[in-house]
């Protein structure tokens, strides 16, 4: 019998790929339902032959958060949960580790596309860029647009030193910026380059930018509240690109109004798609929404990358990039390098 596989959301720029599995798998979808439609599924045998999955990053809308109910309810054929997104906070690690279910993520496939946004958005709130764009589009020339500041030696802190946060650094350092960051664990000099490691505390107070590039879980969520934020510099501008609840948004909103913040650049939000109120009514904030990897090039890299993870663990009984949690698990499958 031939392994079954399922898709749940959508594939768009690597369908043929995915439909090309269809010569050794057979292939089914949930691309269009509820909650309560696919959990029916579940008990009702629809997916009980099914070995893996492909996870859309969309897929949320459709069955909600991959969560302990939900990761309970998968029939025990199912052993590997191929995501799409280097975040996975949509899915409950601890319950996939619990039913020795393996989750993979896709973390390098959008460090390039990340870290230009990170960049843009950096530059775009020293230089209060929404200002001058709303004003032109008004018809108001400059408007009432303050002067901005230039990146050249300031200092950039970066919270999460991994690819991402790698990626920014090399393109901070065309600019002219000093690079300080602050990880869990030190990077091998290899990595590390000029960069230099500071403490959390130090972090704070040094940075004239401060950019999140970490993953959220519950130790990092509002990793940066009222308390960290009042002791940054003042007019200190945060970018985050990561994920929104790494911030109290509240009170980043409460120290843009009072300048302690100088401007922001965010493309993620605490409870997207909604924004805070204060962020969307301050000039000083350069927001866009949650479009990091939303490149045609981005999207078909990690699209592909998931459909090899996919079809190596089935293959293979490996995966190229499980997520950290599951790293040396007695039950969790070997890593398999992809040679250049």
């Amino acid at each position: 019998m031939r392994p079954t596989v399922l898709c749940i959301g959508t594939i768009s720029d690597a369908a043929a790929e995915w439909r090309a599995l269809g010569a050794k798998y057979e292939l089914l979808e949930f691309s269009a339902g509820t909650r309560a439609q696919f959990l029916a599924n579940c008990r009702e045998g629809v997916y009980d032959a099914v070995v893996g999955c492909y996870r859309s990053n969309g897929s949320t809308r459709l069955t909600g958060p991959f969560d302990a109910e939900l990761v309970d309810a998968l029939p025990p054929a199912w052993r590997y949960v191929a995501h799409n997104g280097a975040g996975y906070d949509t899915v409950d690690v601890e319950a996939c580790s619990r039913r020795k279910i393996a989750l993979s993520n896709t973390p390098g496939a959008v460090d390039d596309a990340t870290a230009d946004v990170g960049m843009f958005l950096l530059l775009g709130a020293l230089r209060m860029a929404h200002f001058s764009i709303t004003a032109l589009r008004a018809g108001q020339w400059l408007g009432q647009t303050p002067r901005g500041h230039d990146p050249k030696g300031k200092t950039l802190g970066i919270l999460g030193m991994g690819g991402i946060g790698r990626a920014m650094a090399h393109r901070a350092r065309a600019f002219g910026m000093r690079i300080i960051y602050h990880n869990r664990r030190r990077l091998d000099a290899s990595l590390e380059g000029d960069a230099a490691y500071v403490s959390f505390d130090e972090l704070l107070a040094a940075s004239d930018v401060l950019s999140l590039n970490l993953a959220l879980n519950p130790s990092t969520r509002h990793i940066i509240g009222a308390a960290e934020l009042a002791r940054t510099k003042s007019g200190v501008v945060i970018v985050n690109t990561a994920r929104g609840a790494l911030i109290d948004e509240e009170a980043l909103a409460a120290a843009l109004e009072s300048g302690h913040v100088a401007a922001v650049g965010l493309d993620v939000y605490e409870d997207e798609p909604r924004v805070h109120p204060g962020l969307l009514a301050n000039q000083r904030a350069f927001l866009l929404p949650h479009v990091g990897t939303y490149t045609a090039e981005t999207s078909r890299a990690m699209e592909s990358l998931v459909l090899r993870n996919l079809e190596t663990a089935v293959d293979e009984g490996k995966m190229l990039t499980i997520v950290p949690e599951q790293k040396g698990l007695d039950w969790t499958p070997a890593t398999k390098v992809e040679s250049a």
